[in-house]
C-alpha cells in the first residue's frame, strides 16, 4: 500500500480498522440478541441506540488506541521496517493529534447517544453503563493507569469485550443488564474473550519486550499465548454447552450446540495454523488470528441467530 497516493478520506477510513469491527460489534449484538430473547420481541429503539453507539465506541477505541500505542509501533516499525502493515502514526497516515481529537470526539459522541437514548427508552442506567464501557477501555490504554503496559490488560479486555458490552446491549434491550440468559452465556464469552486479548499480542511480541509492554506474550513468549489462546477458546466452547443447566431461563441444549460446533470447527483450523505462528511470523500469525477470530465471531453470530429463534427456555430444556 502506497500511503502517498492515500486520499483524506482513504486515510481516515484505514485509521478506523473496519476489519476489527467485528471483535466489539458481535459482543454487543449478543448482548441485544439475549436480551430480545428474554423481553420476548426486538426493541427496534434498542437496535438503533446499538448501532449508533457502537459506531462511535469502535471509533473511540480504535482512534485511541492507536494514540495511546504510538511509541512502540514506532518502535516496532524501526525494529521491523517490512513487516506487517503501514501504522496508523508511525507511517505517516494521519497525525497523531488529529487521532486524539477524533477518539476524544467520538467517546463524547456514545455519551451523548446514550444520554438521549436512556429517558427515550426508559433505561435510566443506560448512562452509566456506556460511560463504564468507555472507562474500561481508558484504563486499558491511556495514562495514568495504562493496563495494557502495566500488565492485566488482557483481563481488562475480557472484562470489557466479555462482559460490559453485552451487558450494556441487553439492558437496552429488556431493561436488565445481567438477564438469567446472558448469565449462562457469560462464562464461555469471557473465556473466548480473553482467547482473542492473548492473540492480539502476537504480531507485537518483541516490540511490546523492548518498549516495556507487558501483555502474556511478550511476558510469557509466543508458544504460551497460543496455547493459552488455543485453550480458552475450547473452554468457552464447553462452557456453552453447559449453560443450559447454568440458570432458570437460559439457551436450550440446541441452541448452544452447533454454535458451540462453529467454534470448534474453526479452533480445529487455528490448531492446524498454530505451529507456524511462530515469534516474529507475521503471516502465519494473521492467518492464525483469523482463525481464531472466526472461531468466536461465526460462533457468536450462529447463537445470536438461533436465540432470536426462541431459544431461550426453562432450566435444562433440550427442545
Amino acid at each position: 500500500m502506497r500511503v502517498e497516493s492515500m486520499g483524506p478520506g482513504e486515510r481516515w477510513w484505514y485509521a478506523l480498522k473496519p476489519a476489527s469491527w467485528p471483535k466489539v460489534f458481535v459482543p454487543a449484538l449478543l448482548g441485544q440478541a439475549v436480551g430480545a430473547a428474554h423481553a420476548g420481541g426486538i426493541s427496534v429503539g434498542a437496535l438503533t441506540f446499538g448501532v449508533l453507539w457502537m459506531l462511535a465506541d469502535v471509533a473511540f477505541i480504535v482512534l485511541l488506541n492507536d494514540w495511546g500505542d504510538r511509541p512502540v509501533d514506532t518502535l516496532k516499525r524501526r525494529m521491523f521496517p517490512q513487516a506487517g502493515s503501514p501504522k496508523t502514526i508511525p507511517d505517516g497516515i494521519l497525525p497523531a493529534g488529529a487521532l486524539l481529537a477524533a477518539g476524544l470526539g467520538a467517546g463524547v459522541v456514545a455519551l451523548l447517544v446514550a444520554a438521549v437514548a436512556g429517558p427515550a427508552l426508559e433505561r435510566p442506567l443506560l448512562l452509566p453503563l456506556a460511560a463504564l464501557a468507555l472507562f474500561v477501555f481508558i484504563a486499558y490504554t491511556l495514562p495514568p493507569l495504562r493496563l495494557n503496559y502495566r500488565g492485566g490488560g488482557e483481563l481488562l479486555e475480557m472484562v470489557g469485550v466479555g462482559g460490559v458490552l453485552p451487558a450494556l446491549h441487553a439492558y437496552a434491550q429488556c431493561g436488565q443488564w445481567a438477564p438469567a440468559g446472558l448469565v449462562a452465556l457469560w462464562p464461555g464469552l469471557l473465556a473466548m474473550s480473553l482467547s482473542s486479548a492473548l492473540a492480539s499480542g502476537l504480531s507485537d511480541e518483541e516490540s511490546d519486550r523492548a518498549g516495556g509492554k507487558r501483555t502474556w506474550a511478550s511476558l510469557r513468549g509466543n508458544a504460551a499465548a497460543r496455547r493459552g489462546a488455543e485453550a480458552l477458546l475450547v473452554l468457552g466452547a464447553l462452557l456453552w454447552l453447559a449453560a443450559p443447566w447454568m440458570a432458570r431461563e437460559a439457551p436450550r441444549f440446541v441452541t448452544v450446540v452447533p454454535a458451540a460446533a462453529v467454534v470448534l470447527c474453526f479452533a480445529a483450523r487455528a490448531w492446524k495454523r498454530s505451529p507456524g505462528a511462530v515469534t516474529n511470523a507475521f503471516g502465519a500469525q494473521s492467518a492464525y488470528k483469523l482463525e481464531l477470530h472466526r472461531a468466536i465471531w461465526w460462533g457468536t453470530l450462529a447463537l445470536c441467530g438461533l436465540l432470536l429463534l426462541g431459544g431461550l427456555g426453562p432450566l435444562g430444556a433440550s427442545a
